[in-house]
This record gives structure tokens, sequence and C-alpha cells, in this order.
């Protein structure tokens, strides 16, 4: 997945899409996200996993620093 189509993505995307976009596998990142090591924030809703989009951005674009709030 190139990062112009993440700009594509709805807000929340399933584990899978999300996998996609960081090169795992679908079974890794389902094992990252049941034992809370997935590389970026998720949503577990019931039995489903869910990834923000935004979340997946941040991560793939180091050179976008976040606003700092004090």
């Amino acid at each position: 997945m190139k990062y112009s189509d993440l700009a594509d993505l709805p807000t929340v995307v399933d584990i899978t899409t999300a996998a996609r976009a960081l090169g795992l596998s679908r079974s890794y990142a389902y094992y990252l996200a049941k034992h809370d090591k997935f590389p970026c924030k998720v949503i577990r809703i019931g039995a489903c996993y869910r990834v923000p989009a935004s979340a997946l951005r941040a991560l793939l674009s180091p050179d976008e620093t976040p606003a700092v709030t004090t």
C-alpha cells in the first residue's frame, strides 16, 4: 500500500487493511493486537479490531511531527 492510498482510507480500518499497510501478515497482526503490541492504536469492539487511519498515517509518515500541547 502506498502512502497516497492511506489518504483515501475511511476513518477506521480493519486489522487486515492495517496489516497490509504495515507489511505484516494477517495472522501476525491479530497476534500483535491480541497481545497489545500492535505498532499503533487498536480499538477492540467485541471480537473485532479496528485501527484509526490517522494512527497509521502518523506511524508511516515520520516527516510529519505531531503538535505538542502543554
